[in-house]
């Protein structure tokens, strides 16, 4: 690719290959006579599988080698390689509740409900191929869970729905442990051999160019080169951490912190950066039986071990009726963190807040494109307390879980988790990875909200958001498959 190609301007720019860029990429450029360029700041390892990496595709673990930040703490994980989380994440797909559409609604319009999402929803599924975990992938410990979730009376749901609380296994897209993503799924070799479709992958976004109120491009750093790249409409689709901070670089967000940062502000919008809104989450370990670790062992062995593959929709005290506030997620297997000696594994249940109420925010450290921005989940931070009252009502359904699967696990602390104080529950906290919030669709007269229902910034014209950061709310759900959803849904309203 050469710059004066490069220069000659597009129809529709996208910022960022990860889920929603690669749908967005692979949709819009269906039209033969709209030129697209997608912009990721990661690799691009091309479309034959072979050409990636086995970390990449090895559905079975976590891989942590394409990320925008190593050794840093969990919550900032996001990945930096095209097709995004997609590449890095658990291959889980799962839905939220009737009552998740019924926030989005408010805030974004009759487009937003369940049955308006519906098509694009399946459109998803079928797209990136998701099945339900077959039986040969269960090990001794997540058979036991399914069983023990009957006994408790769970009832068996489908997770890639709207329904009730209840059991069941989520959809996956993995098959036989290769992790198909949004890259294989939505750029494949058809896709890819558009003349309309630009794929430009090792480049930074810097700044959107404004003139007039208006987006014309963007301008990002190719090669260690800076270039301008023009467009009708750019599409940001940086993810929940990365496409506020696009938006704050451009002089779009906070007047009072882009003051600070030395940024002029082009469009004072409140809302930018803030309302960060993740699924906290309190780990409870089990001391797992010798006979437990023989039989995952052997499982391990034979390259057909899954941590986990059920899980748990529960409602607490304060959920509404109908709907779930939890994920309850038994697992067992190689540490996520850390390592034990051979045949030794880690097992027990971790209770996820679902709903929480707690709100954080992200911001510049400065108007480097290099430098992290400042990420502050504020966890279990409300000052009512629910978030904590949630999670202490998970971790005794969890609890419950574990005393069901007694056979092949034992507490390993000597108090249980829900009953700790609050600073020391605080401290176990960990995440789900499903950010969302920081740019959120919303009212123009409302000063919290940054897009509308279709994803227009609200004052800035030629400029969409298209990703996790214009939810409002985090679904009752891993993020993955509704950010497919809406992003098939938002590429319909950039065709129209």
């Amino acid at each position: 690719m050469t710059i004066p190609s490069l220069a000659s301007g597009y129809d529709v720019v996208i910022l960022g290959g990860g889920v929603a860029g690669c749908v967005l990429a692979a949709r819009l450029s269906e039209d033969p006579g709209r030129t697209v360029c997608l912009v990721e700041a990661g690799p691009d390892y091309g479309a034959r599988q072979e050409d990636w990496p086995g970390k990449i595709l090895d559905s079975r673990a976590l891989p942590r080698e394409d990320v925008w930040e190593r050794h840093t703490e969990s919550y900032r994980i996001r990945a930096r390689v095209l097709g995004g989380s997609s590449c890095v994440n658990g291959a889980w797909n799962t839905w939220g509740s009737h009552a998740d559409h019924a926030e989005w609604t408010r805030a974004g319009g009759d487009r937003w409900s369940a049955g308006a999402l519906e098509p694009y929803r399946l459109r998803a599924v079928e797209r990136m191929g998701l099945r339900t975990v077959p039986d040969s992938e269960l090990s001794a410990w997540a058979s036991a869970a399914l069983v023990a979730a009957r006994e408790l009376g769970y009832p068996e749901v489908d997770m890639g729905t709207p329904g009730r609380p209840g059991h069941g296994r989520p959809l996956l897209n993995s098959v036989d442990g290769l992790r198909w993503n949004a890259a294989f799924a939505y750029l494949d070799p058809a896709t890819r051999s558009r003349p309309n479709l630009t794929i430009l992958a090792g480049a930074l976004v810097d700044r959107l160019s404004l003139r007039g109120g208006r987006v014309t491009g963007a301008h990002v750093v190719l090669d260690g080169r800076p270039v301008t790249l023009t467009a009708g409409t750019c599409v940001l689709a940086s993810g929940t951490f990365g496409s506020p901070a696009v938006l704050l670089r451009s002089g779009i967000g906070p007047a009072a912190h882009l003051e600070r940062t030395g940024i002029r502000c082009a469009a004072d919008l409140p809302g930018v950066g803030a309302n960060l809104s993740d699924q906290p989450g309190v780990f409870v370990p089990l001391s797992p039986t010798d006979g437990l670790n023989r039989a995952l062992a052997a499982k391990e062995a034979v390259g057909e071990l899954y941590v986990s593959r059920m899980l748990i929709r529960a409602a607490s005290e304060f959920c509404p009726d109908g709907a779930w506030d939890l994920h309850l997620l038994p697992t067992a297997g190689p540490p996520l963190f850390g390592s034990l000696p051979p045949g030794q594994c880690e097992a027990g249940v971790s209770a996820f807040l679902m709903k929480p109420v707690s709100r954080g925010h992200v911001r510049l450290r400065s108007a480097d494109p290099e430098e992290p921005p400042e990420i502050a989940p504020a966890f279990l931070s409300d000052p009512a307390g629910r978030d904590l009252a949630v999670v202490r009502s998970g971790l005794r359904k969890a609890e419950e879980l574990a005393t069901a699967m007694k056979p092949l696990a034992g507490p390993a602390d000597s108090v249980p988790a829900h009953t700790l104080p609050d600073d020391r529950l605080r401290a176990r906290v960990g995440t789900y990875w499903h950010p969302v919030g920081t740019c959120a669709m919303g009212p123009a007269d409302d000063p919290r909200s940054v897009v509308d229902g279709q994803g227009a910034v609200h004052g800035v014209a030629g400029l969409r958001v298209a990703d996790a950061s214009i939810l409002p709310t985090v679904p009752a759900a891993n993020t993955q498959l509704p950010v497919l959803a809406v992003a098939e849904m938002l590429a319909d309203t950039l065709r129209a």
